[in-house]
């Protein structure tokens, strides 16, 4: 009888694991692990912060239209580059969200993906998310990375560069928002 309970608990185990591979559960457990283990991210240090030299590039608003960075200098800015196909991104998000809902009028957000407007926009609108999406042009010059995805950059008003995450990170925390407040505030 032993036997048969522990077989069957076997058996119960891995169609459980296999869940994860086949099913949608498996797609918001991903999700969620993700979540669970992303943490504030790190501050560097004001004497090793790295300076944003040019605010001349180029980018694409959510009507396809182009402007400037420019427009943001002097102004506290987030920076993430995404994409809706990665499934970290989509983990991360929800609390770039939490952030843009307090934060949106206080500082510049430029949430920027390299996809095209339709899977974008399909993506936007499944998850509810409203902050603003900004389209990169591709080969036009850019002062940060564009080619780590995801990842996130928190200015200051001098053009520092405050924060830079490799990788996802809990936005949505009393840490970042401290930090934020300080900043605005400067």
């Amino acid at each position: 009888m032993k036997t048969g309970k522990k077989t069957f608990l076997n058996i119960l185990l891995i169609l459980f694991v296999l869940s994860f591979f086949v099913t949608p559960l498996g797609y918001y457990g991903k999700i969620m692990l993700n979540r669970l283990f992303s943490f504030s991210p790190p501050v560097i240090e004001e004497a090793q912060r790295e300076k944003i030299g040019d605010y001349d590039w180029k980018l694409k608003d959510a009507e396809w239209d182009f402007f400037n960075f420019e427009r943001s200098k002097g102004n506290v800015v987030f920076i993430n580059l995404w994409a809706s196909w990665r499934l970290p991104c989509e983990a991360e998000l929800a609390s770039i969200q939490e952030m843009y809902d307090k934060y949106k009028d206080k500082m510049d957000f430029y949430i920027i993906t390299n996809e095209n407007r339709p899977p974008v926009e399909e993506f936007m609108t499944k998850q509810e998310f409203t902050f603003p999406v900004t389209y990169l042009i591709i080969g036009e010059k850019m002062p940060i990375d564009s080619e780590k995805v995801p990842s996130s950059y928190l200015i200051d008003k001098e053009g520092n560069i405050v924060i830079y995450k490799d990788g996802i990170a809990d936005w949505s925390s009393r840490k970042v928002y401290d930090l934020l407040d300080d900043l605005i505030a400067e």
